[in-house]
């Protein structure tokens, strides 16, 4: 019986340091945790806080949370034209507009974001869109790359037009525009576009940049199976230009803020290409090409803490070749509420 007792009581006790030890080590653990959010929070606050412009003109909120809700709103046009081998070509091209609702949060300028397509979730949208927006105070950058089985429309070859249909082109198509700041202290674009600083007082700066357009537009071979006999082509394109623009954030009150940049830029390379069968031509010796990137925004603040807005950003061309031509027309727009909590 002593024994028994004995047996009893250590495993009662082994039970007893065992669920001591368990105890003590999700203490330790979440004392860790804690102090790695500390340290995380600390770092984040300190660089939040790390001006790089005159606060006279640009600050921080003074909330370390920020939320939106999102309407966003896209479409792609191409127009190409050109002639291979005696054969006048002339195709204008659009996407379906993608409509997507987003939830995004920004924590100490650390954001993220949630998008929802509702056409997607139906199964009537099968393209695939991804836009990048970086915003500091001396370089930004927009890019975006698109596939798209939705494009549509007509092309005309001589005197025959013909018309093409969803999943009848296939179109892979990369954009970016980087451009610098030169009064960075004054002039702030995320003040304008995300929200993360608020602009006191209206300043503009000129600016120094680059866009690249590239990508590739053909008959798919959807296409092909159902109508052999009609032309097969392709259209490729890639060009870069390099320029300069400028941009104003014009504040009225403590309540508006309204931001236009421009910046257009000479085509320095050009790649443009067009097939038709097994034929192709390039384009031709450069004369006035240019790409053209429009920014525009407009934030309304209900107070320091609520707001509302809209902005909008495309890139288009201009080409003059008679040899063979694409112009794109990229567009976003994007109406959102938000509120800034958690001082």
């Amino acid at each position: 019986m002593v024994v028994r007792v004995i047996h009893i009581v250590s495993f009662r006790a082994v039970f007893c340091l065992l669920s001591l030890v368990c105890c003590l080590s999700e203490i330790h653990a979440e004392g860790r945790f804690k102090r790695f959010l500390t340290k995380t929070d600390s770092i984040l606050t300190a660089r939040y806080y790390r001006m790089p412009y005159d606060t006279n003109y640009v600050v921080r909120p003074e909330t370390r949370l920020t939320l939106k809700l999102r309407g966003n709103l896209t479409g792609n046009s191409v127009r190409a034209k050109g002639t291979v081998h005696d054969r006048y070509f002339k195709s204008h091209l659009s996407t379906d507009h993608k409509a997507t609702i987003s939830i995004a949060a920004a924590y100490r300028g650390l954001a993220l974001a949630y998008s929802i397509n509702p056409s997607k979730l139906k199964g009537l949208y099968k393209d695939f869109e991804l836009n990048i927006n970086y915003y500091a105070s001396r370089f930004c950058i927009d890019a975006s790359y698109q596939r798209s089985s939705s494009l549509s429309g007509d092309m005309t070859i001589n005197d025959r037009t013909i018309h093409l249909g969803h999943e009848e082109v296939d179109m892979k198509v990369f954009n970016i525009t980087g451009y610098y700041i030169f009064n960075h202290r004054h002039y702030s674009v995320s003040a304008a576009y995300n929200q993360s600083y608020i602009q006191r007082r209206s300043a503009g700066s000129w600016l120094a940049g680059f866009s690249y357009q590239g990508g590739n537009i053909k008959t798919s071979d959807k296409r092909k199976e159902q109508k052999p006999n009609d032309p097969d082509v392709r259209i490729y394109a890639g060009h870069l230009g390099i320029g300069g623009g400028y941009g104003y954030n014009l504040v009225l009150g403590k309540k508006w803020l309204l931001n236009l940049t421009f910046l257009p830029t000479f085509v320095v390379y050009n790649r443009n290409k067009l097939c038709i069968n097994d034929e192709s031509r390039h384009a031709g010796r450069m004369k006035f090409n240019m790409l053209f990137n429009e920014r525009a925004a407009v934030i309304y603040n209900f107070s320091p803490r609520y707001f509302l807005g809209m902005t909008a950003i495309a890139n288009n061309s201009l080409f003059v070749d008679d040899a063979v031509t694409v112009h794109q027309n990229k567009w976003l727009a994007r109406a959102f509420v938000g509120m800034r909590l958690w001082k």
